[in-house]
C-alpha cells in the first residue's frame, strides 16, 4: 500500500457518504445543511501544505460543497457529476497527471468507475458492499467521522511528509 501511496499527487473525495456522514437535512425552508468533520478539513489543509493537491467530485449539486471546498482552498470542484469518469478524465487532462498519480475515496457504485482507475482507492467502512473490492483500503472511521482524515495522514506518512507538515505542532 505504501508504495501505491508515495506516487499520489492529488486526492480526490466524493462527498456524500465519505465528507459528511451521508446525512442531507433540509429545513422548512428547504435550505440544505450538511455536517463535515473539522478534523478532516485539517486533514486536508496538512495534505495540500505537504504538496498533495485535493479536488472534489460529487453526485449532487450543492451551495453547502461549494462553501466548503471554497473554505478549504479546494479549487478542483465538479458537482452533479453523475458519470464521474467524465470529470476524472478532464482533471487528469487538466493536471497532466497520470490514474497512478491520483487517490480517490468514495462509498458507492457510482464512485466505482473511478476507484477502478486511480493507483489509490478507498472506502468508508459503510459503504456499500459493490464498492468494496475496488478498494485498496477501507477505512477504520466513517464517513464524516475521520475517513478523510485517515486517507490524509496515511498519504503524508506513506510520503514522508507528515514530521514537516506537523513539526508546528511539537
Amino acid at each position: 500500500m505504501d508504495e501505491r501511496l508515495k506516487k499520489i499527487r492529488l486526492l480526490l473525495l466524493d462527498v456524500d457518504g465519505v465528507m459528511t456522514d451521508g446525512r442531507i437535512i433540509f429545513d422548512s425552508n428547504g435550505v440544505e445543511s450538511k455536517f463535515f468533520n473539522v478534523k478532516d478539513g485539517h486533514g486536508i489543509k496538512m495534505l495540500q501544505r505537504s504538496g498533495v493537491e485535493v479536488g472534489i467530485i460529487s453526485g449532487r449539486e450543492s451551495m453547502v460543497v461549494t462553501n466548503r471546498a471554497k473554505e478549504l482552498g479546494i479549487a478542483i470542484v465538479y458537482q452533479k457529476a453523475i458519470d464521474k469518469l467524465t470529470p476524472f478524465r478532464a482533471i487528469l487532462a487538466e493536471t497532466g497527471l497520470g490514474e497512478e498519480e491520483v487517490a480517490f475515496v468514495g462509498d458507492d457504485v457510482i464512485d466505482i468507475p473511478v476507484l477502478r482507475r486511480v493507483g489509490f482507492a478507498a472506502a468508508p467502512p459503510d459503504a456499500v458492499a459493490e464498492v468494496l473490492p475496488y478498494v485498496h483500503l477501507v477505512t477504520s472511521k466513517g464517513g464524516g467521522w475521520g475517513a478523510v482524515r485517515e486517507v490524509c495522514d496515511l498519504i503524508m506518512r506513506a510520503q514522508g511528509s507528515w514530521e514537516e507538515v506537523t513539526s508546528r505542532y511539537f
